[in-house]
């Protein structure tokens, strides 16, 4: 019934805990998962995890702000594509959030690289035909102007993708919908700092909907504070199908058949 758009299996904090994870989602009725890469070193390892289940699925990337690894060449990413049962480009995008110049942090000279990082991901999501899983923390302008600048320099531009873990404002929202992005709300949509990030909920359309627990961070209201899993993305579900006036049920069927139309190469693997 329920599908955990984004989580990380292969942390450790979850993937010493696998089996009783499994067992947890299925009592919880979260049927699917989609296992993110976050670093060329682990991808082996997301995506024998993918081969192993066949509710599980992957992809290829590297998180904006890991540092110290190895660099993804358009090629490198093109590779793991094509393999079976990964589905998506990223973890990918821009994330901000140690810069500023006030405390003697980066500029956003300093992390150019990030922005070079994101463009050869978007060229191998448009050159796959495979969507994008966004990560942006304090980066939205940036990352939305990148997006725009390479799908008009690109032609067709890229595959759409999510903007996963959203946490923007209503305007971004528009923005990441207007270039035929989804959303994916995760546990942070509980807490109770988070009302204008409710209404932003509220906004999204039926149709671009995801869920998600970004695990093993973030758990949902009750378990905030705890180590997250994806048995826990209902909790995401019951919030929205109360900010929407629908129910976690209705949810959980509407964002599983926006994974399925938005994540398309699952059909065929």
């Amino acid at each position: 019934m329920y599908t955990d758009s984004h989580c990380h299996l292969t942390f450790p904090e979850l993937q010493s805990q696998f089996e009783s994870i499994r067992t947890a989602m299925q009592a919880a009725q979260v049927t699917r998962a989609l296992c993110i890469c976050t670093t060329l070193e682990e991808f082996d390892t997301v995506h024998a995890l993918s081969m192993a289940h066949d509710n599980i699925w992957s992809t290829v990337g590297v998180h904006p702000d890991n540092e110290g690894v190895r660099e993804p060449s358009f090629q490198d990413l093109l590779d793991g594509a094509a393999r079976p049962r990964v589905v998506a480009i990223g973890e990918t995008g821009l994330d901000y959030y140690q810069m500023d110049e006030r405390k003697g942090g980066r500029t956003v000279a300093d992390i150019a690289w990030q922005r070079d990082r994101f463009r050869t991901h978007i060229r191998a999501g448009r050159h796959t035909q495979l969507p994008l899983v966004i990560h942006t923390r304090q980066a939205s302008d940036d990352t939305i102007a990148i997006l725009k600048e390479e799908g008009e320099t690109g032609g067709a531009g890229c595959a759409g993708g999510v903007f996963h873990c959203f946490t923007e404002s209503q305007q971004v929202a528009r923005a990441a919908l207007d270039l035929g992005f989804y959303i994916s709300f995760s546990g942070i949509l509980t807490f109770k700092t988070a009302a204008d990030l409710r209404e932003v909920a509220k906004f999204v359309p039926d149709d671009r909907l995801l869920i998600e627990t970004d695990s093993p961070y973030l758990a949902p209201v009750p378990y905030r504070g705890k180590t997250n899993n994806p048995s826990y993305v209902p909790f995401v579900a019951k919030q929205l199908a109360e900010l929407r006036g629908s129910s976690p049920e209705a949810i959980g069927a509407l964002t599983s058949q926006n994974f399925n139309r938005l994540f398309s190469k699952i059909s065929v693997t």
